[in-house]
C-alpha cells in the first residue's frame, strides 16, 4: 500500500490508539479524533483519503457524520460497528461507506479491508455547483451568486469563498485558509485579512458590520450559514451585478 492520510474516529481510546499504531507501521499518516467535533477539524486541514469511522460517537450519530462525509466526494469510509444485524450493515452502507466491518474484529481482516479500499483508487469527482442557502458557486464556470444577483470576484477571492462555503459552517485557521484557497505556498497569514477585506466589500450589505464572512476570535473565520438560510432573496448585496 501507498503511503495515505487516514482519519480514525473511533470513540475508544485503545481501539484507536491500536488502529492507528498499525496503520502507522505500514507507513500511513494517521490522525486520531475521539469525536466528530475534532473529526471535522482534521477534514478540513489534513483531506483524509480514507476515514475509519465508529458509528456510535459520544457527541452524535455516527451514521449522520457518515453521510456528510460522503456528500463531501473527498475520502473513502470504513465504517467499524458492534451493530451486526443485516439491517444495521445495510443501514450503515446506504449511509455512504465504502465498507463495514462489525466489531468485534482482528487485525489481519481490518489491515486486509484497509488494503482493498486503498486498491479502489476511487475518483472523487467534485460537485458542479455548491449551495448554502442564497449562495450559489458554480464550480466550472466559477461564478458566485447571491441574493440571485452575480457577484463579480477575483480568482483568488473566489477560490478563498469557496474553501469557506465548503468548511459548512466550520471555522478555519488562517494558516489552514492559506493551504487550500492559495495555488502557492504564503508564509503571512495576515493575507487572509486583507483578501477577507476585500471579499466582505463585495458581499456583505455592510463590511463594517459583517453578517456572512464572520470572525472567530483566536480562530479565524467562518460561513455565517444560518444567516444565509433565513435571509430574504431581495436583500441588497455591495458590489452586486445583476444579470
Amino acid at each position: 500500500m501507498g503511503s495515505v492520510s487516514i482519519s480514525i474516529v473511533e470513540g475508544n481510546p485503545h481501539l484507536r490508539s491500536l488502529l492507528g499504531w498499525h496503520l502507522q507501521q505500514v507507513g500511513h499518516w494517521v490522525h486520531q479524533s475521539a469525536d466528530i467535533s475534532h473529526a471535522r477539524e482534521i477534514f478540513f486541514s489534513r483531506q483524509p483519503t480514507l476515514v475509519i469511522l465508529d458509528a456510535q460517537l459520544p457527541d452524535g450519530d455516527g451514521l449522520e457524520f457518515c453521510r456528510w462525509l460522503a456528500q463531501q466526494q473527498q475520502s473513502l469510509i470504513l465504517m467499524l460497528s458492534a451493530r451486526n444485524s443485516e439491517a444495521d450493515i445495510v443501514e450503515g452502507l446506504k449511509s455512504g461507506a465504502d465498507d463495514y466491518l462489525t466489531k468485534p474484529f482482528g487485525m489481519q481482516e481490518f489491515m486486509a479491508r484497509v488494503e482493498a479500499l486503498m486498491r479502489r483508487n476511487r475518483t472523487m469527482i467534485p460537485p458542479a455547483m455548491l449551495e448554502c442557502g442564497l449562495l450559489k458557486i458554480d464550480l466550472v464556470q466559477r461564478r458566485v451568486r447571491l441574493y440571485e444577483a452575480q457577484i463579480e470576484l477575483t480568482p483568488q477571492e473566489f477560490s478563498l469563498l469557496y474553501v469557506l462555503a465548503q468548511a459548512g459552517g466550520v471555522p478555519l485557521s488562517r494558516s489552514d485558509l492559506l493551504s487550500r484557497a492559495w495555488p502557492d505556498a504564503i508564509d503571512n497569514p495576515r493575507t487572509i485579512d486583507t483578501h477577507v477585506l476585500s471579499l466582505r466589500k463585495k458581499i456583505e450589505i455592510d463590511p463594517r458590520q459583517p453578517s456572512l464572512i464572520q470572525t472567530v476570535r483566536n480562530v479565524g473565520y467562518r460561513l455565517n450559514l444560518e444567516f444565509l438560510n433565513t435571509n430574504q432573496p431581495h436583500s441588497p448585496v455591495l458590489g452586486a451585478v445583476t444579470s
